[in-house]
Formats: structure tokens, sequence, C-alpha cells
């Protein structure tokens, strides 16, 4: 019999109820202090921040892991490490269910292309990097050290919290990375603050050059074709409509589930990996519940819209900031205590290469934003897409440029593109040298794309 007392009936809601008053707090020391507010760091990174200090200087003081305490029900961690799996995964759900716009022209076509290929680029030039780092160290530290670790860096740098920790969690289950899940949240907290710093420097030297004047604008009252578009079930009936937007997320994210089962079941060898993989099975099964419904609606079955784009960003932000806090409230530094030359290194050295590949690839192919675009992929391949978009509205907090637009549509080429890097990351831990290989000969056909005005231009 349970009894409403006990830890187990309290110790999921403490948590969250952790989460989300750590998220206020963080928003009220960004108000209080103004240096927070304009380092750019965004508030679930602090909120994160702040519970990974409370947590540690508890640990060093009393040797007590609070999280692990009977107010957490004794498995506060992995409930962590869970809640940053599945926010992943339901918040590209949501992500999915949002309106696509109307059509695009040739030449907004070919940015969007191109801006989807320069986010895998920037994957493989951080996956290139990084295994350079682990190799080197795996040779010369005097402890064991996983030589595949360097592929966390471009899922920490250019995915974020979510697949830094489901890699890491593979490299740390299936091949005895101890303390991988740590690793990958680490480089994913350090990418954040790449992001910030580095955005920050890089605003203040256009302004110092006088090149950019930073519009910082507080966000007026919402229209109301922006909030609910026409033809729309009405905001509240017999159910509210968030209700039905959250039923319709649950509902493909189980249906994703269904996928990981059948796909499990098929491919018993590779289970971690589809498991891996929710959030890609997340965007398949809401793409099939959207197809479904707009087929549904053209045969007359359903006579009005479900979804309501609106909300659906409300969704999915809310669960990419759950994402992030418990993502890097997760991390165990005393794990990471022989690790932290490489990652600092690691974490140093991605920052500068994104940063001067993505200036390049900027300047050559937006020549017409070129400042707007750096700053909106700097920071989503550093931090999140989040991040990206803080970074951009310093500059264009209208988005009258289609740098917004760039970072929205591209997820379907970067995926495409992206997917067999996705796979590769399986074969690292076994042959880490040629995955070092042919991550370079990926990122050399990708440049060819990438940059094939330039190369293969017809002469007169």
């Amino acid at each position: 019999m349970t009894n409403f007392w006990d830890s187990n009936v309290w110790g999921f809601l403490n948590l969250f109820a952790v989460l989300l008053v750590s998220l206020l707090a963080a928003n009220a020391l960004k108000r209080a202090f103004r240096f927070l507010e304009a380092s750019l760091i965004p508030t679930s990174v602090l909120a994160g921040a702040l519970l990974l200090l409370s947590s540690e200087l508890v640990r060093i003081f009393s040797g007590v892991e609070i999280f692990e305490t009977a107010f957490f029900n004794h498995n506060g961690i992995e409930t962590l490490e869970l809640l940053t799996y599945h926010m992943l995964g339901l918040g590209f759900v949501a992500s999915t269910f949002k309106s696509a716009g109307g059509k695009l022209g040739k030449k907004r076509t070919g940015e969007i292309f191109d801006t989807g290929v320069t986010t895998v680029s920037s994957y493989l030039i951080q996956g290139v990097l990084g295994l350079i780092i682990s190799l080197i160290a795996a040779a010369v530290m005097t402890k064991d050290f996983f030589p595949a670790a360097g592929v966390l860096l471009p899922f920490g740098y250019g995915q974020g919290t979510g697949q830094a920790m489901n890699y890491g969690n593979i490299y740390e289950t299936q091949y005895g990375f101890v303390g991988g899940k740590s690793f990958g949240l680490t480089i994913a907290a350090l990418g954040f603050l790449s992001a910030a710093l580095g955005g920050v420097i890089h605003l203040n030297i256009l302004r110092r050059q006088g090149k950019i004047r930073p519009q910082r604008t507080e966000e007026g009252a919402l229209r109301s074709e922006q909030v609910q578009a026409a033809n729309e079930i009405p905001m509240m009936d017999s159910i509210d409509k968030m209700t039905i937007q959250v039923a319709l997320v649950a509902g493909a994210y189980l249906l994703a589930y269904l996928f990981m089962l059948l796909l499990g079941s098929l491919l018993p060898g590779m289970k971690a990996v589809v498991y891996g993989f929710n959030f890609l099975l997340g965007v398949l099964a809401a793409t099939l519940v959207k197809t479904t419904l707009r087929l549904l609606k053209k045969a007359g079955v359903v006579k009005r819209d479900y979804v309501n784009s609106f909300l659906m960003t409300r969704v999915s932000n809310s669960c990419f900031d759950l994402m992030v806090v418990a993502g890097i409230a997760a991390i165990r530094l005393s794990i990471l205590q022989d690790y932290w030359g490489v990652i600092l290194i690691m974490g140093i050295l991605g920052a500068v290469l994104t940063y001067f590949y993505n200036r390049l690839v900027a300047k050559r192919l937006f020549p017409e934003y070129e400042q707007e675009q750096f700053l909106m992929m700097y920071g989503m391949l550093t931090g999140t897409a989040s991040t990206g978009t803080i970074l951009l509205r310093e500059i264009d907090s209208d988005f009258k440029t289609p740098a917004a637009d760039n970072m929205v549509y591209q997820n379907f080429p970067a995926i495409v593109f992206g997917f067999p890097m996705m796979l590769l990351a399986t074969l690292a831990p076994k042959k880490p040298v040629l995955t070092l290989v042919i991550l370079s000969l990926f990122f050399a056909v990708m440049n060819l794309i990438l940059f094939r005005r330039s190369i293969f231009k017809r002469t007169k």
C-alpha cells in the first residue's frame, strides 16, 4: 500500500519543482544584475549552473549527494538524465507540429539549403577536431582515456545537451567510457558559455567598428493572428486548446516509442543507437500525425485545424528549457577530475574553430546579411537554436533578415546530411582513426557542395 507521505510519491515532483524554481531564480538574478543580462547567457543555463554549484557545495562540505537523498527519492541524478533525454524528444516533436509557412523562392530555398549544409559541415569539423584531441590524449595520458571521446564535441556544441548525453550514455554503457554522460553534458555546458562569450565579444567588436547598432527592444503585445489562425478550434471549449496541443505531442511521442520498439526488436545489436535517435523518430512520428490531420481535413472528416503554432512553440521552448537545466544539473564533477584538461582544450578550440569557420561561410555565402547569419549560426552551433536567436536579436530584433527563417527551415537538409555522422559516432569507439579519416573526407565533400558556385562556376 502506498502512503502519500512516502518519498516515492513526492520525489519526482520535488525534483520537477526545484528545476522550475531554479528557472525563476535565474530569471530574477538576470533582471537584478545587469552584467548577467549583458552576458547573453540563457536563463536555463544559469539555472542549471545554480543547481550544479549548490549540489557540489553540499557534497564538498557534507559529503552528501543532494540529488540522491530521500527528498528526491534517492534517484535524482537518474531522473535528471531521463528528463534530459525525454525533453529532447518532446521538444523536437512539438517543433515539428508548427506551421512550415508559405512557399519559398529559388534564392531563399538555396540559402536554406546552404544553411543546412553549413550546420552539418560545422558538426564534421567539430568532430574532426574533437577526435584529434581525444586520440592525442589517449596516447599521452598515463591513465586510460577513451579515444573516441572527441566525437561528443559536435553533439555537445552542435546539437546540445540532450544528444551529448545520449551519446555519452551509449559510450558509457556500451563501450566502458567511465563518466561518458557527464563528459558529454559538460561539453554541452561549455558550448553555452562559448556561445555567450563569443557572441558578446563579436558584438562589441562590431559596435566599436561602427558596423552595427544593437537593437534591444521589449516584446510588444501579440496580434490576434499571431496567436490563433483562421479556422482553428476555439481557445477554450469543452477541452482546453493547450491540452490538445500537449495530447498531440504525447501521442506522436508514443508513436515514436512504438517505432523504437519495432526497430529495437529488428536490430537488437543496435538498440542503444535506435533509442538514442528518439528525437529523430519523434520528428518522423509528428510528421505522420501532422500529415494525417491534413489529409483528414482535406477529406472533410476533420472540419477545423487542431494544431496551433503559437502554443506548440511554447511547448517546445518549455521542453528545451527543462532539458538544458536538467542536463547541467545532472553533471557529476567528481567523475571528471581526470578529464578537465582535455575538456577545456576541446571546449576552447572547438569554440574558436566554430567561430572562424562560420565567419568564413557567412562572408562568402550570405553577403547581404553576413553578420546576422553568422551570429545565428555561431550561437546555434555552440549552444542551441534559442542561443542563436538571442544573439540574432541583438542586431535584428524584428527578424527583418532571413537569418531566423534559415535556422527554422534548415532542419530537413541538416538531418538528411547529418544522419550518416550519427551512425559514424557508433563506429568511433571501435575504430577511432578510421572514423577520423571518414569524417575528414565527409567534411571535404560537404564543402564542395557548400561552395559549389565558386568552385564549379562557368567561365565565359
